[in-house]
């Protein structure tokens, strides 16, 4: 779909996209932020402002779902039966020790 159709700028679904990718980048920043910060409560701070992108980057998604626009494809059994035994061998590599 391009940019600028007829000249009315973005469509409503690449306004979506682009927010959803805004939140997406935002929640990567604030988790390596809240992981590199020693004071409590700036941690505190960080953490509710990620819960927030969560919670943005859901309620985007779920907008371009209902309109169809973001589309996924349920696992099969078998893709979440290799995700469940690739983590439980590779969870807690400590433990092999």
């Amino acid at each position: 779909m391009p940019n600028n159709m007829e000249g009315r700028g973005l469509t409503n679904r690449e306004m979506l996209q682009l927010c959803l990718e805004l939140e997406k980048g935002r929640s990567r920043s604030l988790g390596n932020t809240i992981l590199e910060t020693s004071h409590p409560e700036l941690q505190d701070i960080y953490a509710k402002c990620f819960d927030n992108a969560i919670a943005n980057h859901k309620a985007i998604f779920t907008m371009m779902d209902v309109e169809g626009w973001y589309e996924t494809e349920p696992a099969s059994l078998e893709q979440v039966e290799r995700v469940q035994e690739f983590m439980r061998n590779n969870l807690h590599p400590d433990e092999q020790y």
